[in-house]
């Protein structure tokens, strides 16, 4: 066997990167530890600026020809990618739940089955992508989505292989060719990805991975003068340093970064239904970047809700995700367990009071935790924690509400619950964010767009508009005369 192959949950896995449809090996590793148990998983082929280099000429190289392939032909060639990921549904699975402790029933239900449907999606609303010809004073205009060029996609820890999905496959779909970039917290499935686009027949070159740390290998990637399109899914620092190495080139970034979401809980909501959209929040260990980690609650209605609340929470089973009554699993990484407990002390010091948790759990793992008394200027209000972590604070009527949901710097997604269909869209028209759900939480379909506002991300991706990210539109305008007569 390969000294670069390591076995995963009984899956073997190449930890070398995938450039030009080709492995390639780097003269250094980085090591790969399960937050599940601490135990090293893999040495990982640790990329530079030369393999940096090696994979964007690569992609420029398929570039041309992977452009010029007709549309149905690469939609065809997407839905073999899900026919793959179909296949290897358990595998991919066993291995992203070792790799980063998400929770593997839902892997199985819902994470994979949608990385399979991210391909299908794009595959088909490519087919059906047009825009009807319109004229001015008597001149037609056409408009066409022209494949950019070569793509470098960074992608976060949280869900590895669905996040890039939603990346790698409307690119692909719209001609471009790739270069990914996976987290160093878990690269596993996105080398999986590699070789079940090459057993489904995507040419060499197109589809390209990269592994290694954001200032080794990510900062030639993204400074790279033939890259044509970057989009980043992560933090707000590192956006900034991608915009600033993309810069030179002018190359256009989509940017979907971190989150300080609210929750808002009118006195005329169903509060069962509320406290079970409160509890949701503790999804994925509190790792995603949509949570609605700040719970505000109509004064009236406080204790109960919080009453509701942690009888509901009391309920969750924290522990090997792999168990399928587990409900929270580990965090990600030592460091992020740190950084959360330090959130979290920094607000118990300042007077916050923890109604449930408050502390660490064993190894990796935090203790779901509900802080309250805290001031809406504090850090544990205004930061992302990116772990199990929820404040509540009340409010008095409408104007408060949204006073408080719209004060951070983020804008990336709200939730209301309400029983009055009125409020609702009052309420919705007057939030910064760029999706507000009521009465439901983590409601996606690919059809709409997707992004946030402020410091929460920079464009929208989703059906069309993640074509008009992905491609050069242009628009053809053309004369009623002029052509000659070759009848």
């Amino acid at each position: 066997m390969s000294t670069h192959l390591t076995t995963v949950a009984g899956v073997p896995v190449d930890t070398r990167h995938f450039i030009g449809g080709e492995r390639v090996a780097s003269t250094e590793t980085f090591t790969d530890v399960s937050p599940i148990d601490g135990s090293v998983l893999a040495e990982v082929s640790r990329g530079t600026a030369m393999e940096a280099a090696a994979a964007v000429a690569a992609a420029k190289a398929a570039f041309p020809a992977w452009a010029a392939t007709p549309r149905a032909e690469r939609a065809r060639l997407l839905h073999a990618i899900a026919d793959g990921v179909e296949r290897r549904l358990e595998e991919l699975s066993l291995v992203e739940t070792t790799d980063n402790g998400a929770l593997l029933r839902s892997h199985r239900r819902g994470v994979m089955p949608r990385v399979a449907h991210n391909f299908r999606f794009f595959a088909n609303w490519l087919l059906e992508l047009d825009h009807e010809d319109f004229t001015t004073r008597g001149h037609t205009n056409h408009v066409t989505w022209d494949p950019a060029g070569p793509c470098v996609l960074i992608t976060p820890w949280n869900a590895p292989l669905m996040l890039a999905t939603w990346k790698v496959a409307p690119a692909l779909a719209a001609g471009d060719t790739v270069v990914l970039k996976p987290a160093e917290w878990s690269p596993l499935t996105a080398s999986l990805l590699a070789d079940i686009a090459a057993e489904a027949g995507l040419p060499a070159g197109v589809l390209n991975v990269v592994q290694g740390y954001g200032s080794e290998v990510g900062d030639p990637l993204t400074a790279h003068p033939d890259v044509r399109r970057i989009s980043f899914t992560g933090s707000v620092p590192t956006a900034r340093h991608i915009a600033a190495s993309a810069a030179a080139n002018l190359t256009p970034l989509s940017l979907e970064l971190g989150g300080k979401s609210p929750l808002l809980v009118f006195a005329d909501a169903d509060l069962d239904l509320a406290a079970g959209l409160a509890v949701e929040q503790y999804d994925n260990a509190g790792q995603v970047c949509l949570a609605a980690t700040r719970i505000l609650v109509e004064a009236p209605v406080a204790e109960e809700f919080t009453r509701r609340f942690t009888e509901k929470a009391a309920a969750l089973r924290q522990g090997d995700p792999r168990e399928e009554t587990t409900d929270i699993g580990p965090t990600i990484h030592p460091r992020q367990l740190e950084k959360i407990d330090g959130f979290v002390r920094r607000a118990l010091e300042a007077g916050a009071r923890a109604v449930i948790g408050g502390h660490r759990g064993e190894g990796q793992y935090y203790v779901p935790t509900l802080l309250t008394d805290v001031r809406q200027d504090s850090e544990i209000v205004q930061e992302e924690v990116f772990g199990p972590v929820l404040t509540l604070q009340t409010f008095e009527d409408e104007d408060e509400a949204v006073r408080l949901a719209n004060d951070t710097r983020f804008g990336l997604a709200a939730t209301v619950a309400t029983g009055d269909a009125e409020r609702a869209a009052r309420v919705t028209a007057r939030l910064v964010a760029g999706t507000v759900w009521v009465n439901c939480f983590f409601v996606r379909d690919l059809k709409a767009p997707f992004g946030g506002s402020r410091h929460s991300g920079v464009g929208r991706e989703g059906g069309t508009w993640s074509f008009d990210f992905y491609c050069d539109v242009k628009n053809t305008v053309t004369a009623p005369k002029g052509f000659k007569d070759h009848g």
